[in-house]
């Protein structure tokens, strides 16, 4: 007897330690991680970090339009839970300083408090600042420089820790952020260069004495997570740039990323080592050696530089002409030297192109055409990722697998890439020994929660793309998409009618205007035949009708659609407008 009461006690308080060990999971501190722009697609990045009242962004960046999205200069995040939520914002925290992951921010300060401080390093701001200049925005936030290893303390929860990464742009970040909920690192965009050009190594050894504390998430970036091996060091493009040099007998003409300083650097230097002068053209190549040069990131000797008009002045080959355009962009430097409507430079024979990028997805096309353009004219044209002009300033498989080593995180999250290229980084994390179950696979807008015990997406909040075009800030949506895609395909028919409104009567008209639909000389007997179809279809409508615009309106459409696409089986988009008298 005495023996049962002993058992059944002993099983009392097992349950009760279950109790409470469930009741202290239930009230373990939570955080809550928020891509908003990132997941499934190259660019905009953007990520929200919430504890309690308090968020902090990381990053704010843009993309840039596909084919279907006909007009769009690019595309931002949707920042309705922002906007929902700015009270709590306490940082704005930037890891470098590309465009997917800044471009986004003056938009994003149209819409939230300007007393939220900028935190990045010192090329980051400058481009930053650039960027309120451009947009004209006067209230321009509070720029907080930081270095590495730098410690910031925002809100009454947030501790920050930026870490030195190595990327294809200067001042690039990885960023740990710690809470009493536990802490995060987000790798940002970076690769493991053991030899970088400017000799700022990733700091190892700070991510090591991080993982050793113990990470409940790493977000790391997935751009190249179906990459094989080692990406490549940046110092090797300048040996193939180099060989390339030295083989060319006239003019030199090199595309580049503008922000890719690094590579900016080499080019300078070879060029310089060659007695070659240098010439820019491109907005954005222009911007950045001004702010790179004034900050000491650019090293240029006196008389390198010259004007684009004075090109024709030096003898051919003792000129370098670096302009934009390594994606094939229309208006950008390259595509109208391509295709000879450049104003002040026409491609020739003896001239070499340099196109030192690969292209990104999607610009495949345009990036062919320039080259084939090119060609036409006998330059000779470097293009190929083998010949060694470019590397990517992203880590493969190998570099992943070595930062997974290194931070050995309690729980992993890809972000940066598309969905193939999230899935592909999940199983390098399992090759490291990452369990499945402490892998998290998010899209825009996943709330993930966040404790010192477990990763786990919980809900979600609004999140998408908003559209820019020219001026307009998401005033454009899918109805006007579709529109713009109809016309592009299909084109417009106008019929204009000049209707007076006391007699109820149409007194000129049916005219009708085409654009995008068919050659006019060819339009001609197709358009006699909707004007007598349109008549026909209006001689029936009873006289009271007419008293009104709208059943006329109404009428034209469906006569005008049913009839066109009978004789052409096409579907323009039909506009009736009728003036009054």
């Amino acid at each position: 007897m005495i023996k049962e009461k002993k058992i059944k006690e002993k099983n009392n308080e097992k349950i009760l330690n279950n109790k409470n060990s469930k009741n202290l999971k239930n009230k373990e501190e939570k955080m809550y991680v928020i891509p908003l722009g990132g997941l499934d697609e190259v660019g905009k990045n953007m990520t929200l970090v919430q504890y309690r009242d308090e968020i902090i962004i990381i990053d704010c960046g843009l993309g840039f339009p596909g084919e279907g999205l006909l007009g769009i200069d690019v595309v931002i995040p949707d920042f309705s839970y922002v906007e929902n939520n700015k009270s709590k914002i306490k940082g704005l925290f930037v890891t470098h300083g590309h465009e997917d992951h800044i471009g986004g921010i003056p938009y994003l300060y149209q819409k939230i408090d300007s007393d939220v401080s900028i935190f990045s390093g010192k090329l980051t701001l400058a481009l930053i600042e650039g960027k309120f200049e451009n947009h004209k925005i006067k209230n321009v936030p509070k720029m907080r420089e930081v270095k590495n290893r730098s410690k910031i303390k925002v809100g009454k929860y947030f501790n920050i820790e930026f870490i030195r990464i190595t990327h294809s742009i200067a001042d690039s970040y990885s960023i740990h952020v710690t809470t009493p909920a536990g802490n995060v690192l987000f790798t940002g965009d970076f690769k493991i260069d053991l030899t970088p050009v400017d000799n700022k190594k990733t700091d190892l050894a700070r991510l090591a004495e991080i993982g050793q504390k113990g990470v409940d998430l790493l977000l790391s970036d997935s751009t190249n997570a179906e990459s094989e091996g080692f990406t490549p060091s940046e110092s090797t493009v300048g040996e193939a740039f180099k060989m390339e040099f030295a083989k060319a007998k006239g003019r030199i003409i090199i595309a580049a990323f503008a922000s890719h300083i690094h590579r900016l650097q080499q080019i300078v230097e070879i060029a310089e080592s060659y007695g070659r002068k240098i010439a820019i053209d491109g907005r954005s190549l222009v911007r950045i050696f001004d702010i790179a040069s004034r900050l000491g990131y650019l090293r240029i000797k006196k008389g390198t530089m010259i004007s684009l008009s004075d090109v024709d002045k030096q003898k051919d080959n003792k000129v370098v002409i670096l302009c934009t355009g390594t994606q094939g962009e229309p208006r950008a430097s390259l595509s109208r030297i391509a295709s000879n409507i450049h104003k002040h430079t026409k491609v020739k024979e003896g001239d070499t192109v340099i196109i030192s990028a690969t292209p990104i997805p999607g610009n495949e096309k345009a990036v062919s055409k320039n080259i084939n353009n090119l060609l036409k004219y006998d330059a000779e044209v470097i293009f190929k990722k083998v010949a060694g002009i470019h590397v990517s300033g992203h880590g493969s498989k190998l570099e992943q697998e070595l930062l997974f080593n290194v931070i050995n995180p309690k729980n992993f999250m890809p972000v940066h890439g598309e969905y193939k290229m999230l899935k592909a980084h999940i199983e390098t994390a399992l090759r490291t020994g990452i369990k499945k179950a402490n892998t998290v696979l998010g899209l825009n807008g996943s709330k993930v929660e966040v404790t010192k015990s477990y990763a786990k997406l919980k809900g979600k909040v609004s999140a998408g793309a908003t559209f820019i075009d020219g001026l307009g800030v998401g005033d454009i949506g899918q109805t006007v998409l579709r529109d713009r895609q109809q016309l592009s395909q299909d084109g417009v028919i106008i019929v204009v009618f000049t209707w007076d409104k006391e007699k109820g009567e149409i007194i000129s008209g049916p005219e009708i205007v085409t654009r995008g639909f068919t050659y006019s000389k060819d339009s001609e007997e197709i358009i006699k035949g909707t004007v007598e179809h349109i008549n026909k279809k209006l001689e029936k409508v009873e006289k009271n009708k007419m008293k009104d615009w709208q059943p006329i309106k109404n009428i034209t459409k469906e006569a005008v659609g049913k009839y066109v696409y009978n004789k052409t089986k096409r579907n323009p988009v039909i506009l009736p407008i009728i003036m009054e008298v």
